[in-house]
């Protein structure tokens, strides 16, 4: 079984009830927390080495080493093969720091994208500039204009008014 497997069996064996569950993810926020706090907080933008080790000197258990790098993936300059990782499989994750910021607004992390070790990477100007473009990304705009009179769009034959504008 991958570590990707042993993740996802980590998560489904500590989700048996609500309550289990809660108690499990405020845990491994935590954890995640802290590692961020220390990447963020020495600015490293290249973790590399075996994943065992990564997990051990993050004070991890491997399963929740790879919940951070599947939760980090999509916001690596070269994304991992997260089926094919195995503890001895030397990784070396390269940060994008603007893709981190924004991905975890997407979530959304507050626990982490509030951190005030951001600080150190992006300014405040940067972050509110990520934020507004997070914000735009979000905002939905129906082109489509119909009018009264009209055709309906749902192809009735009526009237937009008689149809479906009621």
């Amino acid at each position: 079984m991958s570590l990707y497997e042993e993740w996802k069996n980590y998560i489904e064996e500590n989700s048996k009830t609500e309550e289990a569950q809660n108690e499990f993810w405020e845990k491994y926020c935590s954890d995640e927390k802290v590692l961020y706090q220390k990447v963020l907080g020495n600015k490293t933008q290249v973790i590399e080495g075996k994943v065992e080790d990564l997990a051990k000197e993050n004070n991890m258990i491997t399963s929740q080493f790879m919940g951070f790098l599947d939760g980090i993936n999509d916001s690596l300059v070269t994304s991992l093969d997260l089926d094919a990782t195995e503890l001895d499989t030397d990784i070396k994750i390269e940060i994008d720091y603007e893709k981190l910021y924004k991905n975890m607004l997407a979530v959304p992390a507050e626990w982490l994208y509030t951190l005030e070790e951001w600080d150190n990477i992006l300014t405040k100007e940067q972050r509110i500039e990520l934020e507004k473009e997070h914000k735009r990304s979000k905002t939905v705009v129906n082109e489509l204009k119909v009018g009264r009179n009209d055709p309906c769009p749902c192809g009735s034959g009526k009237k937009f008014k008689k149809c479906c504008g009621r």
